[in-house]
C-alpha cells in the first residue's frame, strides 16, 4: 500500500510511519507544512496514495488569543476542507481516508461513547465539530472515511507525557486543580494498532472514540507517574497559574471528558494497556 501522512513528522505520525513501514511492500510519504503551502497539484501528486491520514493540526496547548484561535481552526478545518476538495479532482481517489477529532468534543458531566451527542458549548468542541464536518464530506465522494476522537495520547520521547515527566522526576509533580478532572488517554502503541485495525476491517466507517477503556483522572494520572517513578505528588499545580499562562486555553488542563471506545471494542479490538497503571508503567 502507499500511504500519505498529512503531518507525519509529529509525534502520531511517526510512530505509525514506523509501524507501517515495518511492511516492506508500504510505501509511506510523510507531508508536512511546507508541503500544505504548495500549489494543488503539488499536494494532489503527494497525495495519490491508497489510505491519507490527516494529523496536521497546531498544538491545542498555547495561550488562546484570537490569533492562536484562528491557527487551531485554520490547521485543521481549512486544512481538511481542502483536502477533501482535492480528493474531488483526483483521479484515482484515496480507498480510506482517517481525519482527526479530540475527546474534547464532548461536556464534562458524563461517560460518553459514539452514540452519545453530549456535545460541550465552548470553543475547543465547536472546533472538533467543525473538524469532523469537514472530513466526513469525503464520504460523499465513496472513499471510507473514519474520524477518530482522540484522547491524551501517551508514549515515549515526544507528546503530552515528555512535557509531565521533568517535574515528576525531581519530585516536583501534583495534581492540577483539584485533580478530579477526567482525563481520557490512549498508549501510543494502542493508537497505531487502532489505524492498522481499522484499515483491515472493510467494513467500518464513521467515529470511533480513541482513548482506552478505562479513563482516569487527573489524580489517578498522578499517583501512577508517582508510583512508578517512585516520587512524591504533593505539589499541585493551581488553576489560577494555568489560567495566567494558558488564559482560555487553561481549560484543556483544568477541565477533562470521559468517554468510552465502544465502537472499537464491538469490533474486536483488544487494548494492550486499559487502565493508567499498565500504561505509565509500560512507559516510565
Amino acid at each position: 500500500m502507499k500511504i500519505a501522512i498529512v503531518g507525519g513528522n509529529g509525534f502520531v505520525g511517526q510512530a505509525i510511519s514506523r509501524e507501517l513501514e515495518k511492511d516492506k511492500n508500504n510505501i509511506v510519504v510523510k507531508i508536512d507544512r511546507r508541503d500544505t503551502a504548495q500549489n494543488d497539484d503539488f499536494l494532489i501528486k503527494k497525495l495519490e496514495a491508497d489510505i491519507v491520514i490527516n494529523l496536521a493540526g497546531t498544538p491545542i496547548i498555547g495561550r488562546w488569543t484570537n490569533k492562536y484561535k484562528q491557527s487551531l481552526r485554520t490547521s485543521r478545518i481549512d486544512l481538511t476542507n481542502r483536502l477533501v476538495n482535492l480528493f474531488k479532482k483526483m483521479q484515482n481517489k484515496p480507498k480510506i481516508f482517517f481525519s482527526t477529532s479530540a475527546v474534547g468534543i464532548y461536556d464534562n458531566k458524563g461517560i460518553y461513547s459514539e452514540e452519545d451527542k453530549n456535545y460541550s458549548k465552548d470553543f475547543l468542541s465547536q472546533l472538533c465539530i467543525d473538524w469532523e464536518t469537514e472530513a466526513l464530506k469525503a464520504e460523499e465522494l465513496n472513499i471510507r472515511t473514519v474520524v477518530f476522537r482522540f484522547g491524551i495520547v501517551l508514549g515515549k520521547n515526544g507528546g503530552a507525557l515528555e512535557k509531565m515527566l521533568l517535574p515528576f522526576k525531581l519530585g516536583l509533580g501534583g495534581k492540577i486543580g483539584s485533580g478530579n478532572q477526567y482525563v481520557s488517554f490512549i498508549h501510543i502503541n494502542d493508537l497505531v494498532n487502532a489505524y492498522l485495525h481499522l484499515i483491515a476491517k472493510n467494513d467500518l466507517k464513521g467515529v470511533f472514540n480513541l482513548g482506552s477503556p478505562q479513563p482516569t483522572t487527573n489524580l489517578g494520572l498522578t499517583h501512577a507517574l508517582g508510583k512508578a517513578l517512585h516520587r512524591p505528588t504533593i505539589f499541585p499545580v493551581p488553576e489560577f497559574i494555568l489560567n495566567l499562562i494558558y488564559g482560555d486555553g487553561a481549560k484543556v488542563l483544568t477541565d477533562g471528558q470521559k468517554m468510552i471506545p465502544q465502537k472499537l471494542l464491538n469490533s474486536g479490538f483488544k487494548f494492550k494497556f486499559n487502565n493508567i497503571y499498565e500504561t505509565i508503567k509500560n512507559l516510565v
